[in-house]
């Protein structure tokens, strides 16, 4: 057994959130996700990457082709990372500014998103933030990020039972267990991905 448990890769997974809140639902599924690698997901090694430092995009900050240390702080995360997790608020139909912010920074020359598989979680009123996901997959598209397809976590914080405590901390053993399930199949796509030796 523990022959079988050395040999499999472990993947490093890039958490990044959309919502700049402290208490923010989203932070909150980051939050579990973590955990969840910690406690009960063997293989997966994950890092919350805080987007909150980085100056709004203006290439003009690009100076001898370098980027301010907040970016290039930021795009060695995503570079050193095999896949993403994104948290992704919906605001307006679409995703977050600071989010759009944090993607625009990492594609630029060399896109450092490019050909990693990615997976979208998120919490909110009415359709939980699915509307996000659909605009995020698309600006995936351009990015090259490959997103897991199934299954799909959007997740209405406001529908009873009781979601998230005061904290924004996820309560919902549910919610926990499906959020288990994508980051398996985020593992699982990675593998796929991965070249054979």
């Amino acid at each position: 057994m523990e022959a079988v448990v050395a040999s499999k890769p472990v993947i490093k997974v890039a958490a990044i959130c959309g919502s700049l809140r402290k208490a923010s639902y989203n932070r909150g599924l980051i939050r579990t996700a973590l955990e969840l690698t910690k406690e009960s997901i063997a293989g997966i090694q994950m890092e919350y990457i805080d987007i909150s430092p980085l100056p709004m995009l203006d290439t003009d900050l690009e100076v001898d082709g370098k980027f301010p240390p907040a970016v290039e702080a930021f795009r060695q995360k995503i570079l050193e990372a095999d896949r993403i997790l994104i948290a992704s608020p919906e605001y307006n139909y679409s995703l977050t500014a600071p989010l759009k912010n944090a993607l625009d920074w990492a594609s630029r020359p060399p896109n450092v998103w490019a050909d990693k598989a990615a997976a979208i979680v998120s919490a909110g009123g009415g359709f939980g933030g699915a509307r996000s996901h659909y605009h995020l997959r698309q600006v995936g598209v351009f990015l090259d990020l490959h997103f897991i397809n199934k299954p799909e976590f959007y997740l209405n914080a406001f529908q009873p039972p009781a979601k998230f405590d005061s904290d924004g901390n996820l309560i919902d053993e549910d919610s926990k267990e499906r959020m288990k399930q994508v980051l398996l199949s985020l593992q699982a796509f990675t593998l796929r991905l991965q070249p054979k030796n």
